[in-house]
């Protein structure tokens, strides 16, 4: 139901349904950023004892009605401009591309909880792809260079093959072919399961108007004026529809992935069209079980090997728009607070492990500490906060000695 659900809300992301959707490449998929939320909701209805059917009944139902928090969210979000300020994008997606970094090395190395995590095979194996990756990307040839990403992986199956990685026996064991039912387990409310999630839907807003300014400034669109505005209200639009859309078919939130910047970064393909059949497969895999199963032998430390070089360039991006910000002694403090805290976080994540659970929901993620931290910084350090400060610093590199009144 989720590749369905992905393969939907792409191409609704992508072709942009009247006001619904970006109009720009951007992949959608379900959410980590909900999953503390949803497992709350989960804990709730089974303290109180539920079983499983009303359990998924209450996720869904709360996840149903708190799309609408999004979709609301979406009519005014760009008159926030402390949202949208390159500060704060630039904070938000620099944290993205950092703490991605991590879960692309993991893979690399084997995937969370593997017993030959950090074995030699896997980092040859992983290793090799990366190489793989980085020496195809440089050959002239625009085709092959474009391609970079799925010759590197066709490499990793291939050689993962001869190492005796790939099971095929699984793919027997899937099914053929799936039918969506709307609501198949009810639809389900309790004001407890719905306030987290609720709250997630307007933190994700924020990280889907970083994913969204990356993805425009990647492709090459403008990153600000009216039709950036307009781009972003209706991309925080279409993750509340087809959010809405996820929980009438039994599957969780979905959002702009930010990984997707990495593959335009590398490949420079950002056409809506790619978009529209990259929709299409998604739905087929969702529809056919058994397509979605071979992708699914591909051996972590080949997807790490990729990956990882697909998410440091979102970091990149971020730096880049940070590059445009007048580095002041304020907007320093900003981004040094805002990028401290959240990469403290995305590498040391038990700092919060003796914290109330609600308080862990909300800033357990490096990318929502980010922007929370930059937006509130932004709203209340006044705009010539420092600038004494800069002003000498500036006179000294200078060679001037300040005047009486910088004094």
């Amino acid at each position: 139901m989720s590749l369905i659900v992905s393969g939907v809300a792409t191409f609704i992301q992508t072709r942009k349904v009247g006001p619904v959707g970006s109009g720009l490449m951007a992949l959608q998929g379900t959410s980590f950023g909900f999953l503390a939320a949803v497992l709350t909701a989960g804990f709730v209805v089974k303290n109180r004892g539920g079983g499983p059917e009303e359990i998924l009944s209450v996720i869904f139902g709360v996840s149903f009605l708190g799309a609408f928090v999004e979709i609301f969210l979406s009519q005014f979000i760009t008159k926030l401009k402390s949202f949208m300020s390159p500060i704060v994008t630039g904070c938000v997606i620099v944290t993205i591309g950092l703490s991605l970094t991590k879960v692309g090395l993991t893979d690399l190395a084997g995937g969370f909880g593997a017993e030959d995590f950090g074995s030699i095979p896997n980092l040859l194996l992983g290793g090799g792809v990366l190489a793989s990756v980085v020496l195809i990307s440089i050959i002239n040839n625009k085709v092959i260079r474009s391609s970079a990403i799925f010759i590197g992986l066709m490499l990793g199956l291939i050689a993962a093959v001869f190492m005796g990685r790939i099971d095929f026996s699984l793919v027997s064991e899937a099914a053929f072919f799936t039918v969506p039912i709307p609501f198949k387990y009810g639809f389900g409310f309790d004001w407890q399961a719905f306030i987290p999630i609720a709250f997630m839907y307007i933190i994700t807003s924020i990280e889907t108007s970083g994913d969204l300014t990356a993805t425009s400034m990647i492709s090459g669109e403008p990153i600000k004026g009216p039709l950036y505005e307009k781009r972003i209200k209706g991309g925080v639009l279409g993750d509340g529809v087809n959010s809405l859309i996820a929980a009438v078919f039994n599957t969780f939130p979905v959002t702009t992935f930010s990984q997707n910047n990495g593959v335009i970064q590398m490949t420079g393909i950002a056409s809506r069209y790619v978009g529209f059949y990259v929709g299409g497969i998604l739905c087929l895999m969702g529809l056919f079980p058994v397509l979605g199963a071979i992708f699914t032998q591909l051996p972590k430390p080949v997807v790490g090997g990729v990956t990882l070089l697909m998410f440091a360039t979102v970091a990149t991006a971020g730096i880049r728009i940070l590059s445009t910000v007048q580095f002041t002694h304020r907007n320093v403090l900003i981004i040094a607070t805002s990028l401290g805290l959240a990469t403290g976080i995305a590498f040391v994540p038990d700092v919060l492990s003796q914290t109330p659970q609600f308080f862990q929901n909300i800033f357990g993620s490096a990318v929502t500490m980010a922007g929370i931290v930059a937006i509130t910084l932004d709203m209340i350090l006044p705009k010539n906060y420092g600038i004494e400060f800069d002003t000498k610093a500036q006179h000294a590199e200078d060679g001037l000695e300040p005047t009486q009144e910088v004094a």
